[in-house]
């Protein structure tokens, strides 16, 4: 007998959506060990029409604000479709603002989107992760991207950023070809989030680095 996990693969994408939509606040985050973190997602092309996918976009951003995170990928609720939404008001101390280049963005969808570093320079910093609750590890990454994607009206998107908004696109997009931010993670800065807040919560993770015995790019 199918499970209705395995039965939800002959539904079309639409229909996904909208059996998703149907439920009445956020919607469920799916944990890492789900195969539809696994898979590259399927670049956006029309399977949702306008209400519905303006309908989707609405449901991600809420979701978003209610887990709290500053973005959110469609495969993390379950929608293998090459799309995210990202939004960070960015309520941090100066120091820290700083130190790790965060800068409020405004609410932003995006659709097919790739990135590419530009120049050589590469930050490390905890991050975590909506589908990995509860941990959080020291990614290295470019310090700038180019991203090029289409926004959720089909206009195109050639953009550069940089700093905090960079690592966030990063990490979005990652999502969407089955990449998690632990895959790019140091492994030894694996830490909770009581141990990233209490013990590694400077500004920057040289600390962190010392004591875990990790290297730091540069």
């Amino acid at each position: 007998m199918a499970s209705e996990r395995d039965s939800s693969a002959s539904r079309t994408l639409s229909d996904l959506v909208e059996e998703l939509l149907e439920h009445e606040g956020p919607l469920p985050i799916f944990g890492a060990g789900d195969p539809v973190l696994r898979m590259a997602a399927q670049p956006f092309d029309g399977q949702l029409d306008q209400g519905l996918l303006a309908r989707f976009v609405a449901a991600l951003r809420a979701t978003m604000h209610a887990t709290p995170g500053v973005g959110l990928a469609a495969p993390q609720v379950g929608v293998p479709l090459r799309l995210a939404v990202i939004e960070d008001p960015a309520p941090v101390p100066e120091e820290i603002r700083l130190a790790r280049a965060r800068v409020p963005q405004p609410f932003r969808v995006l659709v097919n989107p790739s990135y590419e570093g530009v120049g050589a320079a590469r930050a490390a910093f905890f991050e975590g992760c909506l589908s990995v609750p509860g941990y959080q590890a020291v990614v290295a990454r470019p310090v700038e991207v180019r991203l090029t994607a289409w926004d959720e009206r089909g206009l195109p998107v050639d953009e550069v950023f940089r700093g905090w908004p960079a690592r966030i696109v990063q990490h979005e997009t990652d999502h969407l070809d089955g990449t998690l931010y632990l895959d790019r993670a140091e492994p030894r800065s694996l830490s909770s989030n009581w141990a990233a807040a209490e013990l590694w919560g400077q500004p920057t993770p040289e600390r962190a680095a010392q004591e875990l015995g990790f290297t730091l790019p540069g």
